[in-house]
């Protein structure tokens, strides 16, 4: 159980101000997560690492000399937002671009992706690393597919040393996949963890048993075993990742070894672990070059461990030894010279420009938008334990939170344009980019894009027609698609989004007003988020356990249900009934 926190909304913030506060020497604090207290050279390529909270030492405890320029870091087990993710690489970079590198998440693809785009677009060199080293998450002939786990620790050490020894951007982006390409892992769960101020784990594991090819963000195992002995669970680790050798590892391969603990796993356990898979990695002609037995990657209170293999050749052992100096992570001497006693400025802060005034016509809209936002904002931080749990079934459980987290930024920040009188589109992209911003993930990625859309084709100067409406539902739809990648039948929001607008188009076509028009089309969402627990994830976190989902309907297709028939209220002015929404 994680016990010790003030406020669970603000857990994420108030555990970075703490770690800041503790090693001031190594790093301080900038929107979305940390870079180093003293900037490298200039022109040295800076690595950004990222994602989630939960798993220190990942990610900001690898900052500092040696390793990692910055680290973005989002809510418990959440992608941090696009903004975040360009604060940090903009603070961190020194003028020879940014390498980010991450684990293989949709949300964190969708917002660091958002983020390469910007800097881009400004002139700064950037690429995402994508880690894929789980081999229990795909098969080998879908390895794109596998999640990114404590693979991540050795490409994102690869990566940053290379780039302290002066690699180029290009040569730093090159090491880093070839890292990733040689890295394998293969991880299992005793115990499930659980979220700060939840009163149950994200999974349980059945007294005897053991889960089999877990994830780092709460995911349970996609198999479940008889609990081995500790040299039994050393021969599954060792001939589970051995099988999955790359093709180039040789006769007598040398590898980097890490076995790490998931967080409620003690040392003394992990060495008796390794006192046989260290036996048996040899006796099978591998020889482990400089192992790590500890905590690196972990999971907040889950009780388990992992097996990570990186088959090294010579440049990649050189990089695997180089020096490093973090708060959580040394090695070997840096030389003082190799850092800057000056400070990286910190993201330039954006001006914004005063809010334009609508006629009246588009002040009553935005006010009835305001309301809207407010009511859907109180509905799901209601539902957000509910929604938690829907997640957890085969993702990590964070949906609710990120939910109620976005929604609740969202209605400050269009509460804060209405009142300077703007009008509904102003309003709406407003709370989309906070939504965004502060849910992080694929959802609040999503959210933000489809109500920026949305508010973009309301009119200012008049009352919105159900037309109106339809259009801008239109839009949301194809900006959630086009960023999301997702199509009817992957189990996620867009199997709630595109029967809502067919059958608003419906609506409209047979002549019904806008509260009609959007009654008819949430009736409909709701019904076809039911239908989604029928459903096989294709994409997305609970793609790796597919089958667990089965039966249970996708959490994000169910809260916008929820939302839509909570917009309708508002819209209609009289209450509707959510029965067919209830999270069960």
């Amino acid at each position: 159980m994680t016990r010790l926190y003030d406020d669970p909304a603000t857990f994420t913030e108030d555990a970075v101000a703490g770690f800041v506060a503790a090693n001031p020497g190594y790093v301080r604090e900038v929107r979305g997560g940390v870079v180093r207290a003293r900037r490298a050279r200039r022109g040295k390529v800076a690595v950004v690492t990222g994602g989630g909270s939960g798993h220190y030492p990942a990610f900001c405890g690898v900052v500092g000399p040696g390793f990692a320029d910055g680290a973005v870091v989002g809510n418990i087990f959440t992608s941090p937002s696009a903004e975040d993710a360009y604060s940090v690489a903009k603070a961190a970079d020194t003028g020879a671009g940014v390498v980010f590198s991450f684990g293989n998440y949709a949300g964190d693809n969708m917002n660091f992706g958002l983020a390469v785009e910007r800097l881009r677009r400004e002139g700064i060199s950037a690429h995402n690393v994508v880690v894929t080293d789980d081999v229990a998450s795909a098969p080998a002939d879908e390895a794109g597919k596998r999640r990114g786990v404590v693979g991540d620790f050795v490409v994102f050490k690869v990566a940053s040393a290379a780039a302290e020894e002066g690699y180029s951007f290009d040569e730093v982006v090159r090491v880093a996949e070839h890292a990733n390409a040689r890295t394998r892992s293969l991880g299992v769960a005793f115990a499930g963890c659980t979220l700060p101020g939840s009163g149950q784990p994200l999974f349980e594991v059945p007294a005897g048993r053991m889960g089999l090819g877990l994830g780092i963000h709460g995911e349970p195992g996609v198999s479940e075993v008889d609990m081995p002995s500790a040299s039994e669970l050393a021969r599954e680790l060792v001939e589970g990742v051995l099988a999955e050798a790359p093709e180039s590892a040789g006769e007598k391969p040398r590898v980097a070894a890490i076995l790490n603990g998931l967080g409620a796993t003690k040392y003394e356990e992990l060495f008796v672990v390794w006192k046989t898979a260290s036996r048996l990695l040899a006796e099978a002609g591998v020889e482990v070059v400089e192992p790590e037995v500890g905590e690196l990657v972990t999971s907040l209170d889950m009780a388990g461990c992992s097996l990570t293999l990186t088959w090294l050749d010579p440049e990649l052992e050189r990089l695997w030894h180089a020096p490093a100096d973090s708060p959580a992570y040394r090695k070997g001497s840096i030389v003082e010279s190799d850092v800057d006693d000056d400070v990286v400025a910190e993201a330039t802060e954006v001006v914004e420009a005063a809010t334009a005034v609508a006629p009246q016509a588009g002040q009553d809209t935005a006010a009835l938008v305001v309301r809207g936002l407010r009511a859907i904002s109180d509905l799901l931080h209601e539902h957000e334990d509910e929604l938690g749990r829907l997640d957890a079934v085969a993702g990590d459980g964070d949906h609710g939170r990120g939910m109620s987290r976005g929604s609740g930024a969202a209605i400050e920040a269009a509460e804060r344009v209405a009142a300077d009188g703007a009008g509904p589109a102003a309003v709406l992209v407003a709370a989309g980019d906070e939504w965004a911003a502060k849910a992080g993930g694929t959802s609040g990625a999503l959210w933000g894009a489809g109500l920026r859309s949305f508010g973009d084709l309301l009119p200012d100067d008049r009352e919105p027609t159900a037309e109106d409406l339809l259009a801008g539902a239109r839009a949301a739809l194809e900006s959630v698609q086009r960023l999301g990648r997702a199509e009817a039948g992957d189990k996620t929001l867009v199997d709630a989004l595109i029967p809502f607008v067919d059958e608003f188009a419906a609506a409209v076509g047979d002549g019904a007003g806008p509260a009609d028009a959007v009654g008819r089309a949430a009736r409909e969402a709701t019904a076809a988020a039911a239908r989604t627990a029928e459903l096989t994830p294709r994409t997305g976190r609970a793609r790796p356990l597919a089958e667990r989902s089965v039966g249970t309907p996708d959490p994000g297709a169910t809260s916008l249900a929820m939302a839509l028939n909570r917009a309708l209220e508002v819209l209609s002015g009289r209450e509707v009934e959510l029965d067919a929404t209830e999270v069960k």
